[in-house]
């Protein structure tokens, strides 16, 4: 997202909702037919995975996708040397995985477009779905207030950060003082919003936090690749920014809640059982009466990463 102007952004969310019009109405849209893309993932997915799928057959082209165990990237064949070769045989790639600079090198090396469907540092393609998604409900996005809660220094909410900035959203995190985003993307950020008439707030205080807010958003407190005894040191720290019906009171009437998902709100998971036997709790990062209301947007926003994504790549393969 840093690398994208405004206006580039403006254009992928314009041609994301092309492609969803076309999608409702059931017409053919196979522009990219006879191209072929692989799906490379060292993290699971399903969110990521089928919108990649889908948007890719919708669009006509064929999909391959390597779970953890089928690449030998980084273990018997160097990145560089994967990169050269699926560069060879695809006219794109997806990665969905670890550090940023993983895909960043997958880019140098492949010569065809890359796309990052997850790193730990930035999750770009959510945060199309995300505005896309605010843009559906309210008509506009700037000017808006987004209140990310929780672990405000992992890759959703740094991806978020960049995009308001970039959009003259305002963005507001609110978490522990440990938990912030990096202070050196703080400043860049800092920096985008001044040329965008809008503003990056950090805060300890929920309610200072989501007071006035329009979007409230958060994401899984241990996220994934983290190990599981984070969840104890997690939970205490965490839980005071659990997004409740106090919080949604807090901000602006008709405001609106978005999580990236999977969520923890009820105890109809194996996870979600275990923390209730460990830690009694029922409900983690947000309530289950929260992310059950009219107010949370959810699914809108799920299933906006599959035409958010089909958007990204008929714009660099085209």
């Amino acid at each position: 997202m840093l690398d994208f102007s405004t206006e580039e952004i403006q254009y992928l969310l314009e041609l994301a909702a092309d492609f969803k019009r076309l999608k409702r109405t059931g017409t053919p849209h196979k522009y990219l037919s006879g191209k072929n893309i692989v799906l490379l993932f060292e993290k699971t997915s399903t969110r990521t995975r089928c919108s990649f799928e889908v948007a890719g057959n919708d669009l006509g082209m064929g999909v391959t996708y390597l779970d953890p165990g089928s690449s030998q990237m980084g273990k018997k064949e160097s990145l560089e040397d994967t990169a050269k070769v699926l560069g060879r045989m695809f006219d794109g790639i997806e990665y969905r995985g670890f550090d940023q600079k993983i895909v960043e090198d997958l880019g140098r090396y492949a010569g065809v477009p890359v796309w990052n469907g997850l790193t730990t540092e930035f999750h770009p393609t959510q945060m199309l779905a995300d505005v896309l998604t605010i843009q559906e409900h309210f008509g506009y996005y700037k000017g808006l207030t987004l209140t990310f809660m929780g672990d405000a220094r992992n890759n959703v909410a740094n991806s978020l950060m960049v995009v308001c900035a970039k959009l003259g959203i305002n963005f507001v995190a609110c978490g522990p003082k440990a938990n912030m985003p990096e202070a050196g993307l703080v400043k860049t950020c800092r920096a985008l919003a001044k040329e965008h008439d809008c503003t990056i707030t950090l805060t300890e205080d929920v309610k200072k936090g989501t007071k006035n807010a329009d979007v409230i958003y958060t994401d899984i407190w241990v996220s994934m690749g983290e190990p599981a005894e984070l969840w104890a040191e997690r939970i205490k720290l965490l839980s005071p920014y659990q997004v409740n019906a106090a919080v949604m009171k807090n901000a602006k009437p008709g405001a609106i809640f978005l999580h990236c998902l999977p969520s923890f709100h009820d105890l109809e998971t194996t996870i979600g059982r275990e923390i209730y036997e460990k830690f009694g709790l029922k409900e983690m990062e947000v309530s289950d009466e929260v992310f059950r209301s009219p107010q949370s947007k959810v699914f809108d926003e799920a299933e906006n990463r599959m035409h958010t994504i089909k958007a990204v790549m008929y714009a660099t393969l085209k």
